[in-house]
């Protein structure tokens, strides 16, 4: 699977909410300032010719509609980050977050409490 931008990541996020929508209706959901309507539909063709978003022509409207789920973006995601920044060892993600104090140790322990 292909690496998103941060941009692309971003109205991707709208795009998976919204299911299927129009260029317009991304804009819509920005906040202000709104970029212009050339910028978003660029974007929109970038995560096309990558693979997460098709479209059904209605005249001169695009709807779009994501073919990528979200779930798996975030596990491909994910699996990404520990491979490429924890030497593919999830306990050295847990290890860093607890260092960093991003998590607790009891907060691990009610996830280990969750999954039994």
């Amino acid at each position: 699977m292909k690496k998103l931008t941060r941009v692309e990541e971003d109205v991707m996020k709208f795009i998976w909410e919204l299911k299927s929508c129009t260029v317009s209706q991304i804009i819509e959901q920005l906040e202000n300032p709104k970029p212009p309507h050339s910028t978003i539909s660029s974007i929109v063709r970038i995560l096309e010719k990558k693979g997460f978003v098709d479209h059904v022509a209605y005249g001169r409207t695009y709807v779009y509609r994501p073919i990528v789920d979200k779930a798996h973006y975030k596990k491909n995601s994910l699996k990404n980050l520990v491979a490429n920044y924890f030497e593919g060892s999830v306990e050295n993600l847990v290890s860093f977050l607890v260092n960093e104090k991003e998590i607790g140790l009891s907060d691990l322990q009610d996830l280990i409490n969750e999954e039994e």
